[in-house]
């Protein structure tokens, strides 16, 4: 058997990567954006079951206080369901947010993750992205919501809605930052979900969503303040209530988060929240270089 020395010819392709820019990294803010849209969009289900829970705590919870306390809803009292309105908004931005956030999860888990991580953009646009869009879906459930205003005593008045669509969007920001910063270094849906539910159901509870804010012992006052979900709340309380007459006898209940004796200016909530999320978009970019 003789061997016969072939001579093979190997053809190398070179492949040319674009180089990164500003350009491309906007380009992967837009198709991760657009990605979290189209996914809401064809989840149906998903839609109908993130709003089940703020109704019940509205319609359910908020007509049976309002029974036990006797409400009578009239000029000078704040009918329960009118009190917890702004909260129930905040909470249901707040899980769409974090289901938004968890499908990074998904996508780690079934590959696409590793794709979009080796396409030559920055990590912080991916971040970004994922922000935006799980923000933008909050904020639409938010909407929806906030349609039923009508029906809790909340009037449809076009500056009110411009001024809380704006807060819910930077509410919604801030916790789809969260849920990112916490999916960032999950390896399974199943653990994300347990994770946030530990971290977010306190979070909400000591919000003040469901409760005045004064009169409280002072342990509970000062989870409260350190609370970053409680100036979500009373910025979107306020902002409501400012175009609802309650009355003197009202006024206690929506009078807002103190420092001391001192009323925490509804900007500054602002500036908090805004402040917060940008920390959290950091630690998220971070984790992110890691995975």
């Amino acid at each position: 058997m003789t061997a016969t020395n072939e001579a093979r010819v190997i053809e190398v392709v070179s492949v040319s990567v674009p180089p990164r820019s500003w350009r491309s990294d906007w380009r992967a803010i837009k198709v991760v954006w657009r990605r979290e849209l189209i996914r809401f969009r064809r989840d149906r289900l998903r839609m109908v079951t993130s709003l089940m829970q703020p109704l019940l705590f509205l319609f359910v919870l908020g007509t049976g206080l309002s029974s036990l306390m006797g409400n009578t809803g009239s000029a000078s009292d704040v009918n329960v369901r009118t009190f917890l309105f702004p909260g129930v908004l905040t909470l249901a931005v707040l899980f769409t947010a974090v289901f938004s956030a968890g499908s990074i999860v998904w996508d780690r888990e079934f590959g696409f993750l590793r794709e979009m991580l080796v396409a030559p953009v920055g990590r912080w646009a991916i971040v970004v992205g994922k922000c935006v869009g799980g923000a933008t879906v909050a904020t639409f459930q938010g909407l929806v919501l906030l349609a039923l205003a009508g029906l809790v005593g909340v009037p449809y008045n076009p500056l009110m809605i411009v001024l809380v669509v704006a807060e819910l969007m930077l509410i919604a920001l801030m916790i789809t930052a969260f849920g990112v910063m916490v999916a960032a270094r999950i390896k399974t849906f199943q653990a994300f979900m347990a994770m946030t539910q530990v971290l977010m159901l306190p979070m909400f509870f000591l919000s003040g969503a469901l409760f005045p804010l004064n009169n409280l012992p002072t342990w509970l006052t000062i989870l409260t303040h350190i609370n970053p979900l409680t100036y979500a709340v009373d910025l979107v309380r306020r902002t409501i209530f400012s175009f609802i007459d309650v009355g003197l006898a009202g006024e206690q209940f929506v009078r807002g988060v103190t420092w001391g004796d001192r009323l925490v200016p509804m900007w500054l909530e602002a500036v908090i929240i805004a402040v917060m999320g940008l920390i959290m978009v950091r630690i998220a970019v971070l984790q992110f270089r890691k995975a």
